[in-house]
């Protein structure tokens, strides 16, 4: 079983920076678990943001590529995420997710087993 918290959200104004966390724990091997970022704005489908693997590859939904940044600390059981330039659009529910295995599916809900309680990002415009 793996716990996950996000932390960073907040209020930020259009053309700004946030950097989201991610703490994991439980029993789990940290760096062999891929990890990603969702996000859920009112009234729209939980969308892929960005997912990276235990060895550092990583993957963007093309509306963030450029403009956020996927990492992770395997000593800290961490994943960030970097957001830059951000848009109203942005404004989401984020949330953090893992598996066990890097799956073809990872641009979907259902490629992941654990996922935390999300952080509210609100971009002012």
């Amino acid at each position: 079983q793996v716990q996950l918290v996000e932390s960073g959200g907040g209020v930020v104004q259009a053309g700004g920076s946030l950097r989201l966390s991610c703490a994991a724990s439980g029993r789990t091997t940290f760096s062999s678990y891929f990890m990603g970022w969702f996000r859920q704005a009112p009234g729209k489908e939980r969308e892929f943001v960005a997912a990276i693997r235990g060895g550092g590859l990583t993957y963007y939904a093309s509306s963030v590529k450029g403009r956020f940044t996927i990492s992770r600390d395997n000593a800290k059981n961490t994943v960030y995420l970097q957001m830059n330039s951000l848009k109203a659009e942005d404004t989401a529910v984020y949330y953090c997710a893992a598996d066990q295995n890097y799956s073809p599916a990872y641009y979907y809900t259902e490629g992941y087993d654990y996922w935390g309680q999300g952080t509210q990002v609100t971009v002012s415009s």
